[in-house]
């Protein structure tokens, strides 16, 4: 047996990568910091029922789970933050107002989102509670915009939905949950001819049957929405729908994001989560969105507090692999093991400065250190002058 070996969709993150990652973890949080958003850290395992109360069977499935021997409940690692921040809004934070949280780390999956993805992503992400307007919507696409432009990329498609147009076009039509969830299905996979199977024995009026086949059709530019208040407008549901997307796209305008805009008003993926705008980050060379996010109004009151949510997320390790990696330079002092007594006081003051110093854990010759400060990627070498003392001189370059 390979001990060595990791399970499906479990992978390190070696040096030069994990450094990718770190520092773009730093970097993410604090533009996040600057948009006025608190980090809170939930914990990465919880009982079960509370992990899950609030949210749709699929996060059921991603749940990996376990027993805790110290009181015999099912508890689960968790699969999303976005559940355990809506608890730490609802019930840790009372405040009336408007309440801007984001939050990284690392989260566990029992199945793979898509085939070869992570298992276990480092999911980083920001969630506004209380404010029912587009405007919340509008500040966490403008803070997807900027976390991508922290990863080095301002040509991206963001991808925009409503989920509540597909809600006011099914309601009270008396759909099971297998129908149901045929019906949306054939809609994602833009299958008219599904859709015409499953609305074949339903009883529905001609409008909505229509506005029903036209929506898997509804995707692409601008002129998608102004199609979907012709065709789908059937009821005030629907049409208070569209018009919530529209003062959206007018937002994000004046944030100069309308030409990163396109319209996919067949998305219902998270239907049994969301409850309004729906919004996703594409980026070229990426088969999936690489920032997913949403309205999710109403998952507090499972903890005793409904409010208006919404907000977004990624996997780090994800938009690190979109970062080329800097060439390797070298940087940073090689000390020697042994020397005067101010040898430890040299080492301490230059890692005070920031500055990165590698201590030899074996006595080496002059020759030696040089070939093993060039083996360790440093540039410079710690050694003792009479006059000056202990000073940093470069690595001569030559082998």
């Amino acid at each position: 047996m390979n001990r060595w070996l990791l399970p499906q969709g479990i992978e390190d993150v070696l040096p030069e990568r994990a450094e990718a990652v770190e520092g773009l973890r730093r970097r993410v949080l604090d533009v996040y910091h600057r948009w006025g958003y608190a980090l809170v850290m939930p914990p990465e395992v919880e009982f079960l029922d509370s992990l899950l109360t609030g949210v749709g069977g699929d996060l059921d499935l991603r749940t990996l789970k376990v027993v805790d021997q110290a009181s015999g409940r099912l508890m689960g690692f968790r699969a999303d933050m976005t559940p355990q921040v809506a608890r730490v809004d609802a019930h840790r934070m009372p405040e009336d107002g408007p309440s801007r949280l984001c939050y990284a780390g690392p989260v566990l999956r029992a199945h793979p989102d898509n085939y070869g993805s992570s298992r276990a992503p480092l999911q980083v992400g920001a969630e506004v509670f209380g404010v029912a307007s587009p405007s919340a919507d509008a500040e966490i696409i403008g803070l997807m915009a900027a976390t991508l432009s922290e990863v080095g990329i301002r040509d991206f498609i963001l991808d925009m939905g409503h989920v509540g147009l597909y809600r006011a076009l099914t309601r009270d039509l008396g759909l099971d949950g297998d129908r149901g969830a045929d019906l949306r299905e054939a809609i994602r996979r833009k299958d008219t001819r599904a859709v015409a199977e499953v609305l074949a024995n339903v009883e529905i009026t001609p409008g909505r049957r229509e506005a029903l086949m036209r929506l898997p059709t509804l995707h692409g530019g601008p002129d998608v929405l102004e199609t979907a208040r012709s065709s789908c407008g059937v009821n005030e549901e629907a049409r208070a729908a569209l018009a919530e997307l529209g003062e959206l796209v007018e937002r994000l305008g004046r944030r100069d994001l309308a030409d990163n805009l396109s319209f996919d008003l067949g998305e219902v993926r998270g239907y049994d989560y969301h409850t309004g705008p729906v919004f996703a980050a594409f980026v070229a060379g990426q088969g999936d969105a690489v920032l997913r996010g949403g309205r999710y109004d109403g998952i507090g009151a499972a903890f005793g507090r409904s409010r208006p949510a919404t907000g977004m997320s990624g996997d780090l390790k994800q938009l690190a692999e979109l970062m080329p990696l800097p060439p390797s330079q070298p940087q940073g002092v090689l000390a020697p093991l042994e020397g005067t007594g101010e040898l430890q006081r040299a080492i301490q003051s230059l890692r005070a400065q920031g500055v990165r110093v590698v201590q030899c854990l074996e006595a080496e010759s002059d020759r030696d250190l040089g070939e093993q400060a060039r083996r360790l990627g440093c540039a410079q070498v710690l050694e003792y002058d009479e006059h000056h003392g202990w000073r940093a001189q470069p690595v001569d370059t030559e082998e």
